[in-house]
């Protein structure tokens, strides 16, 4: 199982990053796919949800109305679409995959900074 994720980097505030969790090695689309990330002395957090064909989402209360989740099971692949990005969205951003209660799968993370 592999759940590799791509697309942090340095961004300034107000600015936009799409993040991109690319998975193998399972059956993807029935799957949960999350992302959560932790901020440095933080605990990890839920950051956004969705269900394995797409058609529900959920979101923390710190970033609704500016962060999407999306998946697409024919690629594999789940994203994240960040907008009007804060300071305190810095952190490191996991790919979780989740299917009942002990297929529980991370990816290794990928470090999103937000500072002008």
């Amino acid at each position: 199982v592999q759940l590799v994720e791509s697309g942090g980097g340095l961004v300034q505030p107000g600015g936009s990053l799409r993040l991109s969790c690319a998975a193998s090695g399972f059956t993807f689309s029935s799957y949960v796919m999350s992302w959560y990330r932790q901020a440095p002395g933080k605990e990890r957090e839920l950051v956004a949800a969705i269900s394995n064909v797409g058609g529900s989402t959920e979101y923390a209360d710190s970033v609704k109305g500016r962060i999407i989740i999306s998946r697409d099971n024919a690629k594999n692949t789940v994203y994240l679409q960040m907008n009007s990005l804060k300071p305190d969205d810095t952190a490191v951003y996991y790919c979780n995959a989740r299917w009942g209660v002990n297929q529980n799968y991370w990816g290794k993370g990928t470090l999103v900074t937000v500072s002008s």
